[in-house]
């Protein structure tokens, strides 16, 4: 059985990225992470890519306001300094929760309510599968190959900018899995309203026997569900 949740919306792009072997251990926590950063920037809830902003943020808050602000963007903010804050915790939290279960879907909702957001992105890991380090695919390589397939797709180009909003994550995992910052939502149904965009990664070639079998072939599905972060990731424009 498949993890319960609407599958699709109609006319919704999917971006399909194949790599050719397994991944390093960790690496689905990371491509989490970044395409989390990725959808804020693009979709104008940060004024800059992550990488960017948390540097001048925090030569902001090294050298006080005796530095130039680029692009008169108030770095030092205290939005800036908030919504970086809550980033770097949430990232931790899903370290956290990618150690404790296999995670094989991952849901970041901009917009509107956990109900009817106005757009949803989904990160589906279920064909993904990570292996020792001596065997398996570095993770930066593969950090890149989605990126470029992403870039390849132009799946933001042609939306209409967003307002700054605030941004919802959800995780699913084994439903006894121990977390405790995460808040599970038992009878939770993934929207079938407002644009919706899936990426799907998947492991094909030789897979090493270290290596963990694709999240696909688990047999319980049925006991994995979906997982709230408490924090509402508020996007800024200054």
């Amino acid at each position: 059985m498949r993890p319960q949740g609407n599958r699709s919306v109609s006319g919704s792009p999917d971006v399909a990225v194949a790599f050719p072997g397994a991944v390093c251990r960790g690496s689905g926590y990371r491509f989490a992470c970044e395409l989390l950063k990725h959808v804020l920037h693009q979709r104008n809830q940060l004024p800059l890519p992550y990488e960017q902003l948390a540097y001048f943020c925090r030569r902001a808050a090294q050298d006080g306001n005796g530095i130039e602000k680029p692009l008169s963007l108030g770095l030092a903010s205290k939005k800036c300094q908030q919504m970086l804050m809550e980033l770097e915790g949430l990232f931790q939290h899903l370290e956290v929760m990618f150690s404790l279960t296999l995670v094989p879907r991952v849901l970041f909702l901009l917009g509107g309510n956990i109900m009817n957001p106005k757009e949803l992105y989904e990160l589906n890991l279920e064909g993904f599968c990570e292996g020792t380090a001596e065997e398996s695919l570095q993770t930066a390589p593969c950090v890149r190959q989605l990126f470029h397939r992403l870039f390849v797709a132009d799946v933001f180009s042609e939306l209409k900018a967003l307002p700054v909003t605030g941004t919802l994550v959800l995780v699913q995992g084994h439903r006894d899995c121990g977390v405790e910052w995460f808040r599970p939502k038992l009878n939770y149904q993934v929207p079938a309203r407002g644009r919706k965009l899936t990426v799907t990664l998947s492991c094909d070639g030789d897979l090493h026997l270290s290596a963990s079998p694709p999240q696909h072939t688990a047999p319980t599905w049925e006991d994995y569900v979906w997982f709230q972060a408490p924090v509402t990731l508020k996007g800024f424009s200054e």
